[in-house]
């Protein structure tokens, strides 16, 4: 019996170092990637944003906001509260088009990130995801004052930034008191001027009565004729009477 002990000592020795040898070389498993901010979840936290998180869901902006962040993209959001949202009329919201609810949140989203400070340096007008900045369509400037208080105007709305709810590598998140309207909303873009007129030569057609010779010389010449017979036929007879 101490013999096969003895025998399966060497054995089971091997077999150890063989398990150690593997698990040396064996690479120790990558960390899962660190999932995206879910722009949803941060506003539900933060509570006095309902009105945004139904437009998010309404438009399925929160999913693009989500891909964007996924893929890597730096993105900074302005976030309107309830109070902010009461503040325009009921009816002006109801009557947007999902294109125009759209429009609206990727109004907020700016294409990059912002820190607190970079407001100070930030070019203007700022991109947006709702796409061209030009007048009279997606325009937004930012300034900060000297109270380090950052202020947004759209061109139609002016509005604050009242905190920082939310910032980490690839999104920042500040609390506004005011929904950002565009232009393209509300301002029509002035009309083109119209094309000068051409100077156009003014041509003086003759008229019926050019045609005709004048009334007056006729007379005249009328008259002449007669006074000359009469002048002649007086002169005839003196004579006679001579």
């Amino acid at each position: 019996m101490f013999k096969h002990i003895f025998l399966l000592v060497p054995l089971l020795l091997i077999f150890s170092l063989h398990n150690r040898k593997c698990s040396a070389q064996s690479p120790a498993p990558s960390p899962a990637p660190e999932a995206a901010p879910h722009i949803v979840s941060i506003l539900k936290k933060a509570g006095h944003f309902n009105t945004l998180i139904q437009l998010l869901k309404r438009t399925q902006m929160d999913r693009r906001i989500y891909s964007l962040l996924n893929n890597s993209n730096q993105l900074t959001i302005f976030a309107p509260t309830d109070e902010a949202f009461h503040k325009i009329p009921t009816e002006t919201l109801r009557s947007f088009t999902i294109q125009k609810k759209i429009q609206l949140i990727q109004f907020h989203v700016i294409n990059s990130l912002l820190s607190f400070s970079d407001f100070q340096t930030v070019s203007n007008p700022l991109s947006t995801q709702a796409g061209d900045n030009g007048n009279y369509k997606f325009p937004m400037n930012v300034t900060m004052s000297g109270s380090n208080q950052v202020n947004i105007t759209t061109g139609v709305t002016n509005a604050t930034v009242t905190g920082t709810i939310y910032s980490d590598d690839l999104l920042a998140v500040y609390q506004v008191d005011r929904v950002l309207l565009p232009m393209r909303f509300s301002v029509s873009p002035p009309p083109a001027p119209a094309p000068p007129l051409k100077p156009q030569e003014v041509v003086l057609e003759p008229s019926a009565d050019d045609d005709k010779p004048s009334g007056a010389v006729p007379v005249i010449h009328r008259g002449l004729s007669t006074m000359s017979f009469v002048a002649i036929s007086v002169i005839a007879a003196i004579s006679l009477c001579v």
